[in-house]
């Protein structure tokens, strides 16, 4: 085993602080990953602050991870020492599972998660991106693309295939509209990603306030939902529509954006349940959905396309100790776009 250095939550009510422990020693399928940069996702805090339930303390948050491969184990063949590589929002699946599908695996039993967990052993926690390593089997890890900023690269193991996974599920290209429900960290990767498959992106905001930024970043269109006008005008006219925001929603007036056959994908997570009347699905055979980030094999396929494309981020770089401000920062949508924490810091 070896030790590493981070910075941990110890209690919901408390700030993250320093915290040194001790990393898994690695298998002869692990590789080592000396973290270069860490993104800072929403979920981090909901996980830190304890408000879905299943916290584990200590706990060291991240799951937008980059780095550079510092050792490999014996029977690895996809990474060698100095490449630059990857990790994302888990570290192992079941590979004995009678429902295994590599192509589905984060829908399957038996994830064990980056962060907030235990390994497949049943009893050695995981800790995550907030650290200066990680150990990592060489399955869940990702291959970077080398012509890509590598500290705006990190939130695309989250927010860029959360956003990819349902663009390309719901067939988003070329003669399809879709809009994306907020412009934040996961938004404005919907406006990036959408745009370079070819679909019409309209961004829908609750204020015009990054509307310059929306149409340089891809959209067509922004419009301010906190405008009534907006759903008159835009009645009818979506394929898609991905929400991104947490916010409870007026999900009818959303579904009536919709055309016959159009789907509402739920990425951010209400905490409490919106109604929604069978009159906003029936008639024009609308439905909602939800869909939660990427298979291992559609996070690569999702890297080389922003490599491809020239996609990442728009990221705020900070120090390690400014993590527990930037919480407060993001709570209050004070970033554009997304916080990416500098290893190097801590």
């Amino acid at each position: 085993m070896a030790f590493a250095k981070g910075y941990a939550a110890t209690d919901a009510s408390k700030p993250l602080e320093p915290f040194t422990f001790e990393r898994r020693a690695p298998n002869e399928d692990d590789i080592v990953i000396d973290i270069k940069y860490s993104g800072i996702c929403h979920s981090d805090i909901h996980q830190v602050r304890n408000e879905w339930g299943n916290a584990k303390y200590p706990m060291v948050p991240g799951h937008e991870i980059v780095g550079i491969v510092s050792a490999v184990g014996s029977g690895v063949t996809t990474f060698k020492v100095g490449d630059k590589a990857g990790v994302g929002c888990f570290v192992n699946s079941c590979t004995t599972c009678a429902t295994r599908d590599l192509d589905l695996e984060h829908y399957m039993p038996g994830l064990v998660q980056t962060y907030n967990d235990v390994e497949a052993d049943g009893t050695t926690p995981t800790y995550g991106g907030y650290s200066d390593s990680i150990v990592v089997k060489e399955g869940y890890a990702l291959s970077i693309p080398d012509n890509l900023d590598f500290a705006a690269t990190a939130p695309l193991l989250c927010a860029g295939i959360t956003l990819y996974s349902p663009l390309k599920h719901w067939k988003a290209g070329p003669g399809k509209k879709v809009a994306v429900v907020g412009m934040g960290g996961l938004g404005h990767m919907g406006v990036k990603i959408g745009a370079a498959l070819g679909a019409e992106v309209t961004v829908l905001s609750q204020s015009l306030s990054k509307k310059e930024d929306g149409l340089k970043l891809g959209a067509t269109h922004y419009y301010a939902t906190s405008d009534a006008e907006t759903f008159k005008t835009l009645a009818g006219t979506f394929d898609l529509i991905l929400c991104t925001v947490s916010a409870e929603i007026d999900w009818n007036a959303y579904l009536g954006l919709l055309k016959v056959d159009g789907a509402l994908v739920l990425l951010g997570i209400p905490e409490n349940a919106v109604p929604v009347h069978a009159f906003s699905l029936v008639p024009a055979r609308r439905s909602i959905a939800g869909s939660m980030i990427g298979s291992i094999k559609e996070t690569q396929e999702m890297l080389d396309f922003c490599g491809e494309h020239n996609i990442v981020s728009e990221i705020e770089l900070i120090r390690m100790d400014q993590v527990n401000e930037a919480y407060e920062r993001v709570l209050k949508s004070d970033v554009r776009y997304r916080f990416v924490i500098d290893a190097a810091t801590i």
